[in-house]
């Protein structure tokens, strides 16, 4: 995309600045890192400039932009000098958006604690750059606090920035450039962040000359950390894959930013190169909301309320939440801040789960899970009001018992299209939508301990459980490079409604009820609730546990099933379903 150039002095440097866009739309002012150019946001401009004015500049000593001559010239102070003196020539008389990413983000933080700096910024989205007084402040308390999670946090953000140490001797880093590295780096790129970057005639004397930043500034501010608070509304976009800035670190320093939406995506550090439209829907949402537009259903969640619940700010989708275990799920996340849609093919009952949870966190959706068109609509429904899901809890299904004989080919398709089929359109749906998203999420897969019980009493609902387990199990290994853990809940003899509506195959309307009342008495006496199992899946998805076994006789027949495979064959030959 064609630019329109202009040079804007600051002092004695002359920056390289590039305007895209009509110039009477918002302003966003794009700011690289080391060891880049402007040339790093190439990928993403052209999905912004429809919406914005969007300005990029070479920071001193990178790209077309003069190189100071002295060490103390790129310390933060001339740094946010450039960023104002850009800011008053691209825009003097309305707030322009921030951008900064790695070193240009550190930067951008000098600029947007400046006290008045919301007279010349009207917002600030930082990405894998945090400022350096929030960190030093960090250090200082996890070395302080001496207890060993704290010190050992540090310690392991030490580990993940040994570079630093390393750009403080002024000779090293230069002369790895000069002798190959500029050449090389594409090539670095690939192999260690997994991203096409294109060739940067200046990269060989951005990497060299830009090492002085963190020469100039990084051990004058961690060792001395000033009380700098964010002036103007920030979005923080963590990337969760950062091998430099470790997202716990990032999640500590929330304190020092009064307005903040803090947004995740499962990518590595240069984000804006291999997710340009994650991140530019990203900075879309946020600006356009600032700018007065109604906050998106994804945005509101990622606003830092003061809610420090754990899956405050997270959506989840349910199925089967009309009653029973998935109706206790749905509270159960609901109870610990998370946004629920609740999904069911009864409508007044799933509109009663709604009811139950706290208002404008909880949504209602009609949808048969075994209807695969219905399924879609429903996934597109919930992407495109909602956006991507962070967790998705397949529980929808239906009891089935009787001779394998008796069951007909209706009956294997009831139950197979709820029990298995269902789970399937879930994870099918909802994990691309993840997986498109770069949303490290959860899938939950409710199976059960029939999974691993053979029985003639109900071979058709174990047999569509261990399908369930089995699922489960592929998906945990295809989809845990994207971030995204599987895990497959098997219960015991829980007390829910599904028992008065199992269907008992070759038996007379009469005997049927009587047969699922007889059931029921049985699962009243076991008293063991549903609440105890959303619990389980509440602890898996903390924990990404890959199979949760829940109850005591659950875990007694897993462990049956793998010591004395012989006795659990036996014991199938017996029919135990209450007379």
């Amino acid at each position: 995309m064609q630019a329109r150039t202009l040079r804007v002095q600051s002092g004695d440097i002359s920056l390289a600045v590039n305007c895209y866009g009509t110039a009477s739309k918002p302003v966003l002012l794009l700011v690289h890192g080391y060891p880049d150019s402007s040339s790093v946001w190439d990928k993403v401009v052209p999905l912004l400039v429809k919406h914005f004015h969007v300005v990029t500049y070479d920071v001193r000593g990178a790209g077309q932009s003069d190189a100071p001559q002295r060490l103390g010239e790129y310390q933060l102070r001339y740094l946010m000098q450039d960023t104002f003196a850009v800011i008053d020539a691209v825009s003097p008389n309305r707030p322009v958006h921030l951008v900064g990413h790695d070193w240009g983000s550190i930067q951008c933080w000098e600029a947007v604690t400046e006290p008045g700096a919301d007279k010349r910024i009207a917002s600030y989205t930082t990405v894998s750059g945090p400022s350096l007084d929030h960190v030093g402040h960090w250090f200082r308390e996890r070395f302080s606090s001496l207890t060993p999670a704290a010190v050992l946090s540090a310690a392991g953000q030490l580990a993940h920035s040994w570079y630093i140490f390393m750009f403080q001797l002024p000779w090293l880093a230069p002369t790895l450039w000069q002798n190959g590295l500029g050449k090389a780096w594409p090539k670095v790129l690939e192999n260690l962040e997994g991203i096409d970057a294109d060739i940067n005639p200046t990269q060989t004397r951005d990497g060299a000359l830009g090492v002085n930043l963190y020469r100039a500034n990084m051990f004058p501010r961690l060792l001395r950390p000033r009380q700098r608070v964010a002036q103007v509304p920030v979005q923080m976009i963590v990337a969760q894959k950062d091998n430099y800035v470790t997202p716990g670190m990032l999640r500590q320093l929330e304190d020092w930013m009064p307005q903040l939406w803090r947004r995740e995506l499962n990518v590595s550090h240069w984000l804006q190169q291999s997710h340009p439209q994650q991140f530019a829907d990203y900075l879309i949402d946020f600006v356009q909301h600032i700018e007065g537009a109604p906050e998106t259903p994804s945005l509101r969640r990622a606003r830092r309320d003061g809610d420090s619940r754990e899956f405050s700010g997270k959506l989840v989708v349910v199925t089967g939440a009309g009653s029973g275990i998935g109706r206790e799920t749905a509270i159960a996340f609901a109870l610990e801040g998370a946004e629920v849609i609740c999904a069911d093919i009864n409508e007044e009952a799933v509109q009663e789960t709604v009811s139950m949870l706290p208002l404008g966190k909880a949504h209602a959706a009609t949808v048969d899970v075994s209807d695969a068109r219905a399924m879609e609509t429903f996934a597109h429904h919930v992407e495109a009001t909602f956006g991507a899901p962070d967790i998705i809890v397949n529980n929808a299904g239906i009891g089935m018992a009787g001779r394998f004989l008796d069951t007909s080919s209706k009956d294997w398709e009831k139950v197979l299209g709820v029990n298995l089929w269902g789970v399937i359109h879930g994870c099918r749906l909802f994990g691309k939508q993840m997986v498109k998203a770069a949303r490290a999420g959860h899938i939950v897969n409710v199976a059960s301990a029939a999974a691993w019980t053979p029985s003639r009493a109900y071979p058709a609902y174990a047999t569509s459980k261990a399908a369930v387990l089995m699922l489960s199990e592929c998906l945990q290994a295809e989809l845990a490079d994207d971030g995204i853990g599987v895990t497959a809940v098997c219960p015991g003899v829980i007390d829910t409604g599904i028992t008065l509506a199992t269907h008992f195959v070759g038996v007379e309307d009469d005997e049927q009820a009587r047969r699922r009342q007889a059931v029921k008495n049985l699962y009243q006496r076991r008293a063991y609730t549903p609440d105890r199992v959303a619990a389980a899946i509440v602890d898996a998805v903390r924990e990404n546990t890959a199979v949760a076994v829940v109850s005591p006789e659950a875990h007694g027949l897993r462990w049956l099933s793998r010591l004395a495979p012989g006795v659990m064959r036996r014991m199938a030959r017996l029919d135990m379903t209450p007379q």
